[in-house]
């Protein structure tokens, strides 16, 4: 066995690593490869020629732009699934990403990217088609369109920009961007991108993006946001025209309990202390939904809201004194 390179890995564990390098990117360079595996160009050959003769279609591209490529699969032997059984795994992969098996979703949606990629181009049609006759009545996520999912996945996978249209007031606009990340949330897919044309970070509905097409030109990641956190506070507070700020008297985990992940983002401040992010139309209603939460509270922000509870505390305390109070019960 050689383990002459590669840190002391045997030739079977360097060639599976090499394979699944390939299928994280559409392309490496040569000195990529060898640099991430720690060999030389020379083994870096030798292992690629190596994954050829077990079947694998590991192509390679000269000048600028170049590089090793894995191609679509020809057979599927190497992955030991008929053209049936593969059908299958990338049906039951698409609908576990839609979000019709709970919590599954971002995992079905990486076993699909890498699936797809060595999927023959007979077979990728096969279950374009097949797509359409699902359907599933979970009450989860809004559906999007599994071929726009799949560009964007392999489009974050690949470090390529992305183009696609999306709505912007009662038309439709075409948005270049540099895309990161695809968000699972409890209801929707949002992919987190930078926006080339507005120079700054943005997040978009799946299900509203259509003619998405990915380009061949790779960008340099730029220093990012946290996704998921920049996607949860947009949806929780950045899309209402009101946001507030709240100090609740109760641990996170309880109130995280109480609220959807995509109605506040709650942050753990103490043992029996969070802050609550929200949105809301008007600020009554961001009020109301933590008041009946029913832990005790303070307002961080925006001040004005403090007038606004005072108002509502004499409206409620104007409305019960126009009852009377009920007898004391008698000791027994």
């Amino acid at each position: 066995m050689d383990t002459a390179s590669g840190g002391g890995r045997g030739t079977t564990e360097r060639v599976l690593a090499l394979l699944g390098l390939l299928q994280q990117r559409q392309v490496w360079t040569g000195p990529e490869l060898a640099d991430r595996l720690g060999v030389t160009a020379r083994t870096v050959r030798r292992d690629v020629e190596r994954l050829r003769a077990l079947g694998y279609p590991v192509h390679a591209g000269q000048g600028v732009g170049g590089g090793y490529r894995l191609g679509p699969g020809k057979d599927l032997p190497p992955l030991l699934l008929d053209d049936q059984e593969a059908i299958a795994t990338a049906l039951s992969l698409l609908i576990g990403a839609r979000g019709a098996v709970a919590g599954s979703g971002d995992a079905a949606l990486r076993a699909l990217t890498k699936l797809d990629q060595t999927l023959p181009t007979r077979l990728r049609q096969e279950v374009r088609a097949l797509t359409g006759s699902v359907e599933s009545f979970h009450a989860g996520r809004t559906p999007v369109d599994a071929e726009v999912l799949m560009t964007l996945a392999r489009a974050c996978r690949d470090q390529v920009e992305a183009g696609f249209d999306y709505p912007s007031g009662n038309e439709r606009r075409r948005r270049r961007v540099e895309p990161y990340r695809l968000v699972a949330s409890d209801r929707r897919w949002y992919l987190f991108a930078y926006d080339l044309d507005r120079a700054d970070w943005r997040s978009f509905r799946v299900d509203r993006i259509t003619e998405a097409s990915a380009r061949t030109w790779r960008f340099r990641p730029r220093p990012a946001p946290d996704a998921v956190t920049y996607v949860q506070e947009g949806v929780a507070s950045r899309v209402y025209p009101h946001q507030a700020r709240f100090l609740v008297h109760a641990s996170a985990d309880t109130v995280r309990a109480q609220l959807s992940a995509s109605s506040a983002v709650v942050r753990q401040r103490g043992d029996q202390l969070c802050e609550v992010l929200s949105g809301a139309e008007r600020l009554d209603a961001v009020l109301m939904h933590v008041l009946l939460l029913g832990h005790a509270f303070e307002i961080l922000d925006p001040p004005e809201l403090g007038a606004r509870c005072r108002a509502l505390a004499q409206s409620l305390l104007a409305a019960g004194a126009t009852i009377p109070s009920a007898p004391d019960t008698p000791e027994r």
